[in-house]
């Protein structure tokens, strides 16, 4: 089974918007229910968001790690069913749910290691040994920070933050039953993990991951590998993220992630990057690469800059980079997101390695018959949405139109004003595209209160779930008859 041999179509949800997923962890019954539940509506694509651990934002696009798994994900009705804690409804009166969390899977580890058969030991030991390199980095970066009380990896004792061999190696010693902890749960995530893409498998779905082009400053990634990312001689970036002003702003846009040196990765034959594949492919059958364009050139800004505007385009060697993940991986099944003003360079690059790009329906409607995410101007090879996580739902979208962009969009479609967010559902399914992805929010036909994220906002964001009974009867036979309609079941 391949990423996009045939005509697919998927469902964008992240896992920590399933029912329960807030308390007791996503990856057990409540997703395999849902691979169940699409792939009985015909769909057989699960788009999600990255899915590592997240900082107090709850952000998926800034992680402390790119190998990590979110611990917060894990489930913890599967451990209980192991006899390796005990189940609990929920936290305690007055305990904070990351409190619970963390005891049950402190519990955890203690019925492991009481109970745990000769088959799950050698499956552990086996896990260990494939990723002990990231695993120990990570494990250790996470104590660290907790002897630091939660301070950046920059502000740690001089000899840690420069990761002193012998200090480091004193910090193993004494931070080890931390370490261990953390192995753990990863292990738990990993075994997790497989189980849920075996039984996706099993129902025809594959799963569709995301990757963020950068890394958080504040991210074991930075702390352990410096030289390969812009920065001085205390840490700090020299150049930062962003993007230059334009139409949307005029400051341009200051992200701070700091930069790639990118001779230093190219000099190690891109390890790093084979690396960060290596273990999202172990995981998914497709990936999104967001900001694909930072991979041809990028927007460098000088470190400590407070806006976009002193920045300047520099090369970046995309080229050389895709032909080494060619060579380690075949084929790359890589949707490269390519949203925005996009030079012929990066079409190029894109196309060279014959990636898909991306067509949101919510973006096609300027009044320019040559706007390219007009349905009657899509392409085999790409994937369209009505719209992603950064977009407001499609109801949300159509309820904020304006009267004329209204009537235009209804115009175009042919349909009544109120039937516009399924008019853009039915679009995207019958385009040419190889692939159609739709927002469960918009499948269930949800307003702007289910919105995902609102991009430049802090408040808000990344928390909204769903329940099963907002499942309208007959919701699987609908779609399935949709997906068999335009060629996609």
């Amino acid at each position: 089974m391949t990423s996009l041999d045939r005509r697919r179509s998927g469902v964008l949800l992240h896992p920590t918007s399933l029912p329960q997923a807030q308390s007791h962890g996503a990856l057990g019954a409540s997703a395999r229910r849902f691979v169940d539940l699409i792939a009985d509506a015909g769909f057989t694509v699960w788009q999600m968001l990255p899915i590592g651990p997240v900082d107090a934002s709850g952000s998926p696009y800034l992680s402390r790690s790119v190998h990590a798994g979110s611990a917060e994900l894990i489930d913890l009705e599967d451990l209980a069913t192991h006899g390796w804690l005990r189940a609990e409804p929920g936290p305690g009166a007055g305990e904070p749910a990351a409190h619970f969390r963390a005891r049950k899977l402190l519990e955890a580890l203690i019925g492991f290691e009481n109970q745990a058969g000769a088959s799950v030991r050698q499956d552990f030991e086996s896990f260990l040994a494939a990723h002990r390199q990231w695993l120990l980095d990570d494990g250790l970066f996470l104590a660290l920070k907790a002897q630091h009380q939660g301070r950046p990896w920059w502000q740690w004792a001089p000899e840690l933050r420069d990761r002193e061999p012998r200090a480091i190696a004193d910090a193993q010693t004494r931070h080890a039953p931390a370490v261990d902890q953390f192995v753990f749960e990863q292990y738990l995530f990993h075994s997790q993990w497989q189980a849920l893409r075996a039984h996706a498998r099993n129902r025809g779905v594959l799963l569709f991951g995301d990757i963020p082009i950068y890394v958080a400053h504040d991210s074991v990634e930075v702390w352990a590998h410096r030289a390969f990312f812009q920065l001085d001689s205390a840490g700090q970036p020299v150049a930062i993220a962003g993007v230059p002003p334009d139409y949307f702003s005029a400051e341009g846009q200051v992200w701070g992630n700091p930069l790639y040196d990118w001779s230093a990765l190219q000099r190690d034959g891109f390890a790093w990057w084979v690396a960060r594949l290596a273990t999202q492919l172990e995981r998914f059958d497709l990936l999104r690469i967001d900001h694909f364009r930072g991979l041809e050139s990028y927007w460098a800004i000088p470190g400590g800059a407070k806006t976009g505007k002193d920045g300047e385009w520099r090369p970046a060697p995309g080229a050389k980079l895709l032909e080494r993940l060619a060579t380690a991986f075949g084929k790359l099944p890589v949707v490269a997101e390519d949203l925005g003003v996009i030079t012929p360079e990066v079409e190029r690059l894109r196309d060279g390695f014959d990636l898909p790009g991306m067509r949101i329906l919510q973006f096609a409607f300027d009044g320019s018959a040559t706007n390219p995410y007009l349905p009657h101007n899509h392409v085999r090879n790409c994937v369209v949405y009505t719209g992603t996580h950064d977009n407001d739902t499609t109801r949300g979208w159509s309820d904020a139109l304006d009267a004329n962009t209204r009537r235009h969009v209804a115009d175009y479609f042919g349909v009544a004003g109120d039937a516009l967010p399924r008019a853009l559902m039915r679009s995207a399914l019958g385009s040419v595209a190889r692939l159609a992805v739709v927002p469960l929010q918009d499948l269930l036909g949800l307003d702007s209160r289910a919105r995902m994220n609102t991009p430049a906002t802090t408040r808000g964001n990344w928390t909204w779930t769903f329940s099963w009974e907002q499942l309208p009867a007959g919701f699987s036979a609908e779609w399935r008859h949709m997906n068999l309609l335009y060629g996609r079941a």
